[in-house]
C-alpha cells in the first residue's frame, strides 16, 4: 500500500521545479547518449587517420651539394730498385776473401771478392810455355822454307847452265813441292802461335776475373758467399751479390685490375702507404703501364710502374705498398649519394589484382603468357639514371646525367636537379 506524500513536500518540489515531464526527461537522455556516441566516433576517426599517417611510407633523404670529387684506382705492389744488378763469377775456384758486406756502399771498380788463383796461375804459365813452343816452331818452319827455296834456286841455276839437261824434270818438280810444303809448315806454325796466344789471353782473363769488381755505384742488398766456399761456374754464373744502383730512386710495381686499367695512363699522380709507416703517404708518378697481362687465381691484372723518390732512404726494396692512383678530379661539382641513383620506390599492386578469382574452368584452360605491365620509372622502362625527390610528401622522378664517381658520391653533370634539393636514398618504413 502506497503512502501518500505530504502536501507540503509536493508544494516545495513544484515550487523549485524539481518535478519534470517524462517526455522532456527522455529527450534529455537521448541528447546525452547522442553526443557521447558522436564524440566516440570522432575520436575513432581521428585515431585511425593518425595511425594511417604514422604507418605511411617514410624515406631517408640527403641534400644534393656542391663539392670536389676525386676518382681513384687502388692497387697493391712491391717496391724495387730502379737498377738492380746480380754480381756473379765466371770462373770456378775457392773464395779467398770477401771485401764487402750487407748495406755497404760500393763504387764502380771496387773489389768485392777475390778467388784463389793458384790453379789459374799455373794455367797461365802452361799457356805461356805453349806459346813459346809454337813460336820456336815458327822459326824452324821459316828455316826449312829458306832451305827449300835455296835448293830450288840452285837446281834452277844448274838447269840453266846445262841447257835443261840437268837436273831432270822429276827432281826439279820434287824440289818445288818441298818449297810449297815448307811454306805450308810456316803458315801452320804461325796459326799455332795465334791459337796459343788466344789460350794464354783466355787464361789471363780468367786470372783477372778471379778478382770480382763492382759494376755500378750502389748498395749491397744481398751477400751469398763466404770465404773458403767453392764456386762452381760450369754451366751458369752463380750469384754472389745483389747490388742496388741508387736507393734514392725506387720503382713501385703494382698490379692494376683489368676493370680499372682503362682509366690508368702514364703521368697520373698517385700516393701509397707501406706497413712500416701507416700514417705517412708517399707521392709517386706513373711512368709505364705494361701491355702484358698476368693471371693469378683467375684474376687478370696489368703491371703498372710508378716512380718513387726516396731521398731520406726510409723506403726499402721489397716493401709491400698499397697505391691510390688519382684518375680524374672534379671541382665544385653537383654531388649526390650513390644510393640515391640506386633507389627504386616499391611498386604498388595493380588495382583489383587481389580481387580477381580464377574459376575452376579458367584454371584448366591454358592461356597465353600474361604480358607484364611496366611501371613508370622502373628499371625495365630504361636504364637512364634518375633520382627521386619529395614534393608535398610525394615522390617525383628527376632524370639526371651522371659523371664520375668515387664509390660514395656521384657527379651530376646534367638534368633538373639543383643544389639543396633533398634526394631519396632509402625507404625507412612502409604503411600497411
Amino acid at each position: 500500500m502506497n503512502t501518500p506524500q505530504p502536501l507540503q513536500t509536493l508544494d516545495v518540489a513544484k515550487t523549485l521545479g524539481l518535478q519534470e515531464h517524462p517526455s522532456r526527461r527522455r529527450l534529455r537522455l537521448f541528447l546525452i547518449v547522442f553526443f557521447v556516441l558522436a564524440a566516440a566516433v570522432a575520436a575513432f576517426f581521428v585515431y585511425r587517420a593518425r595511425t594511417r599517417a604514422a604507418g605511411g611510407p617514410r624515406y631517408a633523404t640527403q641534400p644534393a651539394t656542391r663539392g670536389n670529387l676525386v676518382e681513384t684506382v687502388s692497387a697493391t705492389g712491391t717496391l724495387v730498385p730502379v737498377n738492380e744488378v746480380d754480381v756473379g763469377s765466371e770462373v770456378s775456384g775457392t773464395i779467398k776473401t770477401v771485401e764487402v758486406d750487407y748495406n755497404d756502399r760500393v763504387t764502380v771498380g771496387q773489389v768485392l771478392v777475390r778467388i784463389d788463383t793458384t790453379k789459374l796461375a799455373a794455367q797461365v804459365l802452361q799457356a805461356e810455355a805453349g806459346l813459346a813452343a809454337v813460336r820456336a816452331k815458327v822459326l824452324e818452319a821459316e828455316a826449312t822454307q829458306q832451305e827449300a827455296e835455296a835448293q830450288l834456286a840452285r837446281l834452277a841455276h844448274v838447269r840453266e847452265l846445262s841447257g835443261g839437261k840437268v837436273p831432270s824434270e822429276f827432281e826439279f818438280q820434287a824440289q818445288q813441292a818441298s818449297v810449297a810444303r815448307a811454306k805450308a809448315g810456316l803458315a801452320s806454325a804461325k796459326a799455332d802461335v795465334v791459337q796459343a796466344q788466344a789460350a794464354l789471353d783466355l787464361t789471363r782473363s780468367d786470372m783477372d776475373k778471379a778478382v770480382i769488381h763492382s759494376p755500378v755505384n750502389g748498395v749491397v742488398l744481398t751477400r751469398q758467399i763466404e770465404p773458403g766456399q767453392t764456386v762452381a761456374a760450369s754451366f751458369s754464373a752463380p750469384v754472389l751479390f745483389t747490388l742496388a744502383e741508387d736507393l734514392a730512386k725506387l720503382e713501385l710495381q703494382v698490379d692494376v685490375d683489368e676493370a680499372d686499367v682503362g682509366r690508368v695512363r702514364e703521368g697520373l699522380e698517385a700516393t701509397f702507404t707501406v706497413d712500416a709507416y701507416p700514417d705517412r703517404r708517399f707521392p709517386a708518378t706513373i711512368t709505364q703501364v705494361r701491355f702484358g697481362s698476368k693471371t693469378t687465381d683467375g684474376v687478370v691484372t696489368y703491371t703498372t710502374v710508378l716512380k718513387v723518390s726516396n731521398d731520406d732512404l726510409s723506403l726499402r726494396p721489397g716493401m709491400t705498398a698499397t697505391a691510390v692512383i688519382t684518375t680524374r678530379k672534379a671541382e665544385n661539382a653537383l654531388l649526390v649519394p650513390i644510393a640515391a641513383l640506386r633507389f627504386e620506390p616499391p611498386q604498388a599492386p595493380a588495382a583489383g589484382a587481389t580481387a580477381v578469382k580464377k574459376s575452376v574452368l579458367s584454371s584448366l584452360i591454358p592461356h597465353p603468357p600474361r604480358r607484364e605491365t611496366k611501371q613508370p620509372g622502373s628499371a625495365k622502362n630504361g636504364k637512364e639514371p634518375k633520382v627521386y625527390v619529395l614534393l608535398d610528401g610525394q615522390l617525383k622522378t628527376v632524370p639526371v646525367t651522371t659523371g664520375m664517381s668515387d664509390g660514395i658520391q656521384t657527379e651530376i653533370t646534367g638534368g633538373a636537379l639543383e643544389p639543396g634539393m633533398d634526394v631519396v636514398t632509402e625507404l625507412l618504413a612502409a604503411g600497411k
